[in-house]
Parts: structure tokens; sequence; C-alpha cells
């Protein structure tokens, strides 16, 4: 080995001599985490590495960005902290604060928590989510697996990537792109019409003070519809454990209509919340723009660091992750379900058949629409009760009539999800027949159908 390679094989775990890096932590769809430490503190870090190759092949720079601005601007005990960001020709770092105590999300899976630590977790959170307003941000995914633990139990939110900031706004201040994750959800982010993120934040943080007290999840169904359903509804149930004021305090989160639900003053002056209730001070990092730090997220990058060594610290094996998705549309939304809720199973996938699409119509519309479609293809309705529509083919296939039934879930009076399922005949031929007539016999109804990397509507504005 020469002096050369030598050199760089004994530094190849140095980046840009001031963090060393350690193990992996984690990895996602176009990035890594490794355990870092600072050369000259030795305090702990996070290192997220990410390729500028991938985030511009997935189209995911102003998400990079944005993820930046946001964290830049709140700053706070209960907020991971981004302590910088540098990069090479190739890689973007983003050196956070390390937060080893783990999810929130693990506390959970042990069951409901005493009230007394369910309220500090909660306090916590509500203080951050209040920071995080007060400059603008909606997070739009908060859930426990985004609330991390510090050595001292105390909590951290985390993952800014789903963030809004007000520029993404209509001008009404709404915002109307979907995503977040199902069970946290709240029911307007799905209608279409504009939802205050604020609000979508409030009831999040509902349903995640219902699982700190009691172990588990507001919403539940033997599908996603239903779980979807019941949210749209509230209809939920609170065990006989529950204090009164804490059952007080989530039916006043727990509220569909986002003008009637509780803002963060009304939670401040909540007699369940206030029990030993102190407002941490919080600080803000002075706003810069990106380009103020010479972070080039394009790949073509001038800048380079002159003592970077990482051309040697490999990270090839993110190339095999699966395309990130940078936001969730209604069916990601629907389909995504978090840790230990996760019911993706129950449905057919894309390359199956298309088996699930939403739609901006009431159910009844879109009951009207399928019987007329079966009609057009000279298929028989053998049966329509509650929102199913059971419809059988004209003629003898390989294995018999072709036959299958359509049920419609409406989760608004203007949000339907309408799932396929083959009754009886070939899947071959149930596949074709739903790719080559059902499919374009209802795109003047259809939404997105399951699946779809792309809409047949106009994108919606970010």
């Amino acid at each position: 080995m020469d002096r050369r390679s030598k050199a760089a094989s004994n530094n190849r775990n140095i980046l840009f001599n001031k963090y060393e890096i350690g193990k992996l932590l984690g990895q996602g769809n176009f990035a890594k985490v490794y355990y870092g430490r600072n050369l000259s503190t030795n305090a702990g870090v996070a290192i997220k590495v990410i390729k500028k190759e991938r985030l511009q092949k997935e189209r995911l720079v102003k998400q990079i960005k944005r993820e930046v601005s946001v964290m830049r601007l709140v700053r706070h005990p209960h907020i991971v902290e981004l302590k910088e960001v540098m990069a090479n020709k190739a890689k973007i770092f983003m050196v956070v604060e390390y937060v080893k105590g783990g999810e929130l999300f693990a506390k959970l899976a042990q069951g409901k928590m005493k009230e007394e630590v369910a309220r500090k977790y909660f306090q916590q959170l509500i203080s951050a989510v209040d920071f995080c307003h007060s400059r603008g941000v909606t997070h739009r995914d908060l859930k426990p697996e985004n609330l991390l633990l510090d050595d001292n139990e105390d909590l951290k939110v985390s993952d800014f990537g789903l963030s809004a900031l007000p520029e993404q706004r209509r001008s009404d201040g709404m915002l109307v792109t979907p995503c977040g994750t199902p069970a946290y959800v709240a029911p307007e982010v799905l209608k279409k019409k504009g939802y205050d993120g604020s609000k979508a934040d409030i009831w999040s943080c509902g349903v995640i003070l219902y699982a700190l007290v009691c172990g588990y999840l507001p919403f539940q169904g033997d599908n996603v519809m239903r779980i979807y359903s019941k949210s749209f509804k509230a209809d939920y149930a609170v065990p006989d454990w529950i204090s009164p004021a804490a059952k007080n305090l989530i039916s006043n989160l727990l509220v569909v209509d986002p003008q009637k639900r509780y803002s963060i003053p009304d939670i401040m002056k909540d007699p369940w919340f206030q029990i030993g209730f102190m407002r941490p001070l919080a600080f803000s990092i002075k706003e810069t723009a990106l380009e103020d730090n010479i972070i080039d997220f394009n790949n073509n990058s001038s800048y380079d660091h002159d003592n970077d060594n990482n051309d040697d610290y490999h990270d090839d094996d993110a190339a095999q992750a699966k395309p990130p998705r940078p936001s969730y549309n209604a069916f990601e939304i629907i389909s995504s379900l978090s840790h230990g809720f996760d019911l993706r199973n129950l449905f057919e996938t894309r390359n199956r058949s298309p088996s699930m699409f939403i739609s901006k119509l009431s159910a009844s519309a879109v009951v009207a629409k399928l019987e007329a479609v079966a009609k057009s293809l000279n298929f028989r309705v053998t049966g329509k009760k509650d929102f199913m529509v059971k419809m059988q083919g004209p003629t003898q296939g390989r294995k018999g009539k072709l036959a299958m039934t359509a049920e419609v879930f409406e989760l608004a009076p203007d949000v339907a999800v309408v799932e396929f399922s083959k009754s009886s005949g070939d899947t071959l031929e149930y596949i074709n027949l739903c790719e080559d007539q059902l499919r374009p016999s209802l795109q003047d109804i259809v939404w997105t159908w399951q699946g779809d990397s792309t809409s047949h509507h106009p994108p919606l504005p970010q």
C-alpha cells in the first residue's frame, strides 16, 4: 500500500477534520444516519449522509432544502437541534443532536403510561409544537416514532421532512398537500379543500395523548377504510381508567371540525395540562439563506473541502434502497400505517391489479357510476347493499364467469374510497379487465389509483 492510500485509509472515518464517523444508526430511502463524535468537544452527534445524485434523481432537492430551512428556524429544548450542514462534491452531511434514548414509540409498545408520565411528555410536545407554530412551521407528521427521548427522559421532536413553511400556504393561509401518517392524520387533511396545518398538528397531538394514557390508538378497525371512517366521525371510546380531566382534554383535541378543536392557548389553560407545567426557554438561530452557507445541493458542486478524505467513505449500498417519496398522496396516507398498525397486506399491489381508488364524489354518486360502467361492459349487477356493488360478466372464462365486488367507503361527503375484489373467475382475466376496461371507464371520477406514481389529476401545490 503506497503512502497516499495508507493515509486515506487511516482517515477514512474522519469527516472534514471535525467529526469521527462511527456506527450506522439507521437508514432510509435516500440517506444513512451514523453516530459521530465531535473531535473538539468529544460530544456525540448524529450525522445524516445524503447523496446529491440520489436527491436529483428523486427530485428531493427542495425537500431537503426545506428540512434544513425549518430546522434552522426551530431551536428549542424539546426539538432535535441541527448543528451544521456541510457538503462535498457528492454528498451532503447534516450534523444533528444525538438523542440516544430511542423513540417514544418503544415506551408505548410496553403499554399505557401513568398519567403524570404521559402529562410530562405531552407538555413537552405541546411546548415544542407551540414554538414551531410561532415560527410559521407546521410539522405535519407528529407521531411517537418521531418523538425521541434523551438521557434525562425528556422528549425531542424530530423528522421535519414533511413540514411546511409559510411560503407553502395558499393566499388564504391553508395547505393542500395531503401528508402524514394515517393513524395520526387529521380528517380535514384528506378533503382537498385546504387545511390549517397548525390545527392538523393539534389533532395528531390528541391522538398521541390518547395513545400515551390508553396504550393503544383511538381509531381501530379490520381494514384501513373503516379506521378512517371512525376518525372522520371521531368515533372512539375512552377507557374507565382515564381520569375525567384527561378525558375532557382528549375530547377537545379529537374534534372533527378544526374550528371547534382546541388551540394551543386552550390546551395550556386546561387544568389537566397545567399541573406542574413550566414553559421552557426557547431560542432560535439567526435566519440565513442556504446560499449563505455555501451548500450546493446539486451534483455539479464546485465546492469541496480541502481536507475531505471521504471519497474512501463508501455509501454504495444506499443505491439499493427503494425510491423515496417526498410527500404522501391520498393513497399513501391510507396505506402506509405506522409501526405495529400496518394493514398494507390487506390490499393487492399495483402490479397485481388496481384494486383501490379514491374519488372526490359522494359514495352514492360513485355507486351510480359503478352501475353505469357495469352496464356499459355488459356486466350484470347481481347485488347492491350498503354501498357494495356486486357484478358478473356475460361470458364464460377459463374458470367460469368473472365476478367482482366493489365496496365504497365514504370517508367524508366529498371523499370516497372504492375497493375492488374478485369474487370468482380467472385472476389474469380479472387483472386484464381492470387494466383495459374498468380503469379507463372510471377515469372521470378517479382522483388517484392505489400505487400510482402519478395521478390523473393536476399536481397539488406543495
